[in-house]
């Protein structure tokens, strides 16, 4: 599992100083991008050297409890299915402070070839990679 922290900035909020729910989804894209990270994998070398990126295919949200501004929130990251050409990752938002789940989602990750777009199966070190990680 990744986990990062982020403090809610005014930028991140509506006028009540509530987060705006689109970016709970810039929140987990920033987890998911980490998770990879921590695997050895950025996507931008990803997209040079396999010829490869990363497209969501599909999202699924709860929207528990609101995020505050200032508050410390902790997106955790983990990867509850691996095929050979996508992940499902699950993914959640707390707020640190009052250790409660403010968000959750699950979101399906597929490889694509960067020049046509069109699903391929992962390169073998990165299925050995994330086999190990799961």
């Amino acid at each position: 599992m990744n986990q990062q922290r982020i403090r809610v900035y005014y930028e991140d909020t509506d006028a009540g100083g509530v987060v705006f729910y689109a970016n709970y989804l810039k929140y987990i894209e920033r987890g998911r991008t980490e998770y990879l990270r921590d695997l050895g994998f950025e996507q931008g070398s990803l997209a040079k050297q396999h010829g490869i990126v990363f497209v969501v295919k599909s999202v699924s949200a709860d929207y528990l409890s609101p995020a505050y501004l200032d508050d410390v929130i902790e997106v955790q990251t983990s990867i509850d299915l691996i095929k050979n050409a996508s992940l499902v990752f699950a993914q959640k938002i707390l707020n640190i402070e009052k250790n409660t789940v403010l968000f959750k989602a699950e979101v399906k990750v597929v490889s694509v070839m960067k020049n046509n777009l069109k699903p391929c199966a992962f390169p073998q070190e990165i299925l050995e990679k994330l086999n190990g990680r799961k």
